[in-house]
């Protein structure tokens, strides 16, 4: 069997709760498709969320990478097309911002994601979850560890990101985003898993 690797991230800025966290335990260790889940938590830290993703991917040697991310304010499922050699933003949860900075100084403007996201859109939908592709990943971690994730792997295997909305533990205490249960996030992450 095929190993998948798939990330979510920790609490950060105004979410006390992050549903991305919750959807990697609930999947660790399962078969879908014809991949076993292997999962692990991020900080929301810039320089320690690359760092650990990379030295995952070595020691976990994956057949494919899906990285989760919180997009609290979408409604749907949105896989990511792309993302830019670009580190900005709000503080991470270490206090460190950046401003306009590159994450790699000759990278590549950018990295088009290697999961096929159009047919998770299409295979989300039949399914009854809302789901479309998503042309920016920001500039926040989530780009972040999609850019780095993909300079490294130079399309040796399918590897990208996928924003997921809140869940409504989360719109709970937060406040006004739009959200799904907990359950329909972990299922509409199966159903991309699916698609590999």
């Amino acid at each position: 069997m095929k190993k998948v690797l798939l990330t979510g991230f920790e609490p950060f800025l105004q979410f006390p709760k992050n549903p991305t966290e919750e959807v990697v335990k609930a999947l660790d260790g399962k078969g879908i498709g014809n991949y076993m889940v292997v999962s692990r938590v991020l900080p929301v830290t810039f320089q320690q969320a690359g760092d650990l993703l990379l030295q995952l991917i070595e020691d976990e040697k994956p057949d494919a990478i899906v990285l989760l991310g919180l997009a609290a304010g979408r409604s749907k499922i949105t896989p990511e097309r792309i993302a830019i050699n670009v580190k900005d933003g709000e503080k991470d949860n270490n206090g460190i911002a950046f401003e306009d900075d590159p994450i790699e100084m000759n990278g590549e403007d950018g990295y088009f994601s290697t999961l096929p996201i159009r047919d998770m859109v299409r295979s989300l939908k039949a399914a009854g979850y809302p789901a479309e592709v998503s042309n920016s990943a920001g500039t926040y971690v989530c780009n972040y560890i999609m850019y780095n994730a993909l300079h490294h792997l130079d399309r040796q295997i399918p590897a990208g990101f996928i924003h997921i909305p809140a869940s409504h533990e989360l719109a709970i205490l937060h406040g006004k985003v739009p959200s799904w249960s907990q359950q329909d996030l972990n299922k509409a992450v199966e159903i991309c898993i699916e698609c590999l």
